[in-house]
């Protein structure tokens, strides 16, 4: 097996994982997930395009009793994939209305979906006549352009299909080079630039293969050259696809890597918000449950139940103010700057030190009263306290019974 070999079953293998990966969302979500199926649509389709080329699957259609049909079924996968991307091109652009003031670019991208649409019918069509009735079969190929080169029927045959693939990458190319420019998120610019250059490549592959084929028609080049380019630009293909794959997947990958984020984000708050609500049972929408639980719930977004635990935590501490003293946020802030090796570290432990010892007192049998003092937190946003929780979530899983009753006692001696 040569190296082009083994990257056509890489790259194939890569498209057909990231078509799997992205199925469930594309056949599952709602009308609003149009640019989803048509992206899932495009995957799936160059998919199985990319199987067809690998050595085994092409050799085993082509010697079939069709020949030359892993080809055909490659050609008209492909066709279909590119109705599909220009459908995703189109469907990103779903925010602008059908008529009244449509930038030009978008007016562009739905003419081009359009027309693609009947172009695509037509293609396949052409294609199917043309290769039952010019293209030469008599012997299987292995690689169909070499194989083929100085033909004129299979020149015919590649140029239809080069001219509707090409002028497709064309419009790829300039409709996510726009999109590239006007991108602001880092993700998602870089993700639009490895498929604009991906479509690049798409542009130079097709019109030097069929510069190559009209020119071999002219003059038959020799076999040991036909073969270098076909295995040249079969490389660069590969290569088109590898980053096609992975920027199209990036803006996803970063969405999957916030889901975790949100996920690490309750593993760490559930303690700490668990321990709250306990003590305040009529606090949450639901009684607390086991992290395994919480974390199977899927009624509620991760991001909005993380909200709402930081709300749940803020509403809780508020309560707790009214069962201790105001010496308390004294005493936890003196015994956290004590055990602090970090001064940054000090602020968090502090909070964490407070929560616990008012929970402690409250559990025995402090009365409420008029609300304690508490170092006010200034949070830019949502975000900011949700991080800040996190570190005081943290430390509080580090504080003892024992280090509760020290500030406790140090409560009572400053007092």
């Amino acid at each position: 097996m040569t190296p082009l070999d083994l990257a056509g079953y890489v790259i194939a293998g890569l498209m057909t994982a990231v078509a799997l990966w992205r199925m469930p969302a594309a056949l599952w979500g709602d009308e609003e997930d149009k640019r989803r199926r048509a992206l899932w649509g495009c995957y799936a389709g160059f998919a199985v395009a990319l199987w067809t080329k690998t050595k085994v699957v092409r050799i085993g259609l082509n010697n079939s009793s069709v020949t030359d049909l892993a080809v055909l079924i490659k050609h008209y996968t492909a066709t279909v994939a590119i109705l599909a991307i220009l459908s995703y091109i189109v469907a990103i652009y779903g925010q602008y209305p059908d008529k009244g003031d449509v930038p030009r670019h978008v007016r562009f991208a739905r003419t081009v979906q359009q027309v693609a649409a009947k172009a695509s019918v037509a293609t396949l069509i052409l294609l199917t006549a043309l290769f039952f009735t010019v293209v030469d079969r008599s012997v299987p190929s292995d690689r169909f352009v070499s194989d083929h080169a100085g033909q004129w029927g299979a020149t015919l045959y590649m140029s239809v299909f080069y001219l509707y693939l090409g002028a497709a990458s064309a419009v790829c190319a300039y409709q996510w080079a726009l999109a590239t420019a006007d991108a602001t998120l880092r993700h998602l610019r870089v993700g639009l630039g490895m498929m604009t250059f991906a479509m690049f490549v798409g542009v130079g592959y097709t019109v030097s293969r069929t510069l190559f084929m009209w020119i071999s028609v002219v003059d038959q080049p020799s076999e040991a050259f036909a073969k270098s380019f076909d295995e040249i630009t079969e490389a660069a293909q590969l290569l088109l696809f590898g980053f096609f794959a992975v920027g199209a997947s990036i803006p996803a990958f970063s969405n999957c890597w916030r889901r975790v984020k949100l996920w690490r984000a309750q593993v760490k708050l559930h303690p700490l918000w668990r321990e709250l609500m306990t003590a305040f049972p009529d606090q949450p929408f639901a009684p607390p449950a086991s992290l395994t639980r919480e974390l199977v719930r899927f009624d509620t977004p991760a991001d909005l139940r993380v909200d709402r635990w930081a709300a749940d935590i803020a509403d809780a501490v508020e309560k707790l103010r009214h069962y201790v003293p105001d010496s308390l946020v004294l005493a936890a802030k003196r015994t956290a700057e004590e055990e602090s090796a970090a001064p940054d570290a000090a602020g968090p432990l502090a909070d964490a030190h407070w929560i616990k010892a008012a929970l402690a007192a409250k559990a025995d049998g402090a009365p409420a009263g008029p609300a304690a003092a508490v170092e006010t937190k200034h949070a830019a946003d949502q975000d900011d306290e949700v991080a800040w929780l996190l570190r005081v979530a943290a430390a509080y899983r580090t504080i003892t019974d024992d280090g509760t009753q020290r500030v406790l006692r140090s409560m009572e001696t400053a007092a």
